[in-house]
């Protein structure tokens, strides 16, 4: 199979992930970088290779078919709307705008030039998370799921200023995750949120623990928890329950290792955080994408499952602000 010829926009931290993730995929090579810090995108060419692009280089470039969107979030949906003109295929980290209307905006443009673009929600691509979507067959009619996600510390405060923030930087996974497994519109939301430690994202409005009840078109309940600390790790677990049972996907850990004695039993630590807890996930996400390029097939998650899960997020956002729960349109596309 040729080999998918990418480029990447934004070379921090996300970016290093999607970066050496390409370097190590025998079907794709990282052929660009583009970032206005010079220093972050001479580390990426340094030590996976390429060369250094202006994005609108990239854009008019023949060796490239691809871009990996990394970059604030803010200039997401205009660099789709160019790359889909240019006939470039597109892989973009969430969410495409924080802006409801200009995602929507930005989706227009897309369908106008049959782009292809797939979001960044790689958790779909965990394998833990695919075993459990499989699994769920077991449980019968989802009647129950349990998401809970917390991060070991919280960012800076300013992160908030741009991230959207826990509802719309962090808990959008979830929301994601609670979609991919109901398979079904979520018709309602119901949320709280509390600044316990991180009292400086105040400034923001924002919080640094939430907790989310979305009900579900048939009336089954997705509980996700957030906490933007914890003092063992990176904590990521689901729980579906339905009619016929429960299945479950637990953490995993840095090994497999026990061990008892006389003072206790120990086992493993949790991963640190997401770069290495989702390791493989951004590894399958990237096999993915290069086969659904390649094959022109259908792209999932796209930028239909961005927007669905933004809107979510704004209601959730809303529902913590004013107390009160809010409806949501039932014909959301699934």
């Amino acid at each position: 199979m040729e080999t998918l010829r990418i480029a990447l926009v934004g070379a921090g931290r996300i970016g290093q992930v999607h970066a050496s993730t390409v370097a190590a995929n025998k079907r794709a090579k990282l052929v660009g970088v583009f970032d206005p810090d010079l220093n972050l995108t001479d580390h990426i060419l340094t030590t996976y290779g390429g060369k250094a692009y202006e994005f609108g280089e990239l854009l008019r470039a023949d060796d490239v078919d691809a871009l990996m969107i990394c970059s604030p979030t803010n200039l997401h949906a205009t660099q789709i709307e160019q790359a889909v003109a240019h006939n470039k295929a597109v892989f973009c980290e969430k969410p495409i705008d924080l802006e409801i209307a200009r995602v929507r905006a930005c989706l227009d443009v897309v369908a106008e030039h049959n782009g292809r673009l797939m979001l960044g929600f790689n958790r779909r691509f965990d394998p833990n998370f695919v075993a459990l979507k499989q699994a769920t067959e077991k449980c019968g009619t989802i009647e129950l799921i349990e998401i809970v996600s917390r991060d070991p510390a919280p960012a800076p405060a300013e992160h908030s200023k741009w991230s959207g923030g826990i509802f719309k930087d962090m808990m959008i996974h979830d929301i994601d995750m609670a979609r991919f497994l109901l398979d079904e519109p979520i018709v309602e939301v119901s949320a709280k949120g509390s600044l316990l430690f991180n009292k400086a994202a105040a400034a923001y409005g924002d919080y640094d623990t939430a907790a989310v009840t979305l009900v579900a078109q048939s009336g089954a309940l997705a509980v996700i928890t957030n906490s933007r600390r914890t003092t063992y790790g990176y904590d990521q677990r689901i729980e579906v329950h339905g009619a016929n049972g429960t299945v479950a996907a637990q953490n995993p850990r840095t090994t497999t290792l026990i061990s008892h004695g006389a003072n206790g039993s120990e086992v493993a630590p949790l991963y640190d955080f997401f770069t290495d807890r989702y390791d493989m996930a951004y590894r399958h996400e990237l096999d993915y994408f290069i086969d659904a390029v390649r094959a022109g097939t259908p792209i999932t998650p796209n930028g239909g499952d961005g927007l669905i899960a933004l809107e979510i997020a704004q209601a959730c956002k809303e529902s913590a602000a004013s107390g009160q729960t809010v409806r949501l349109d039932s014909t959301q596309s699934q």
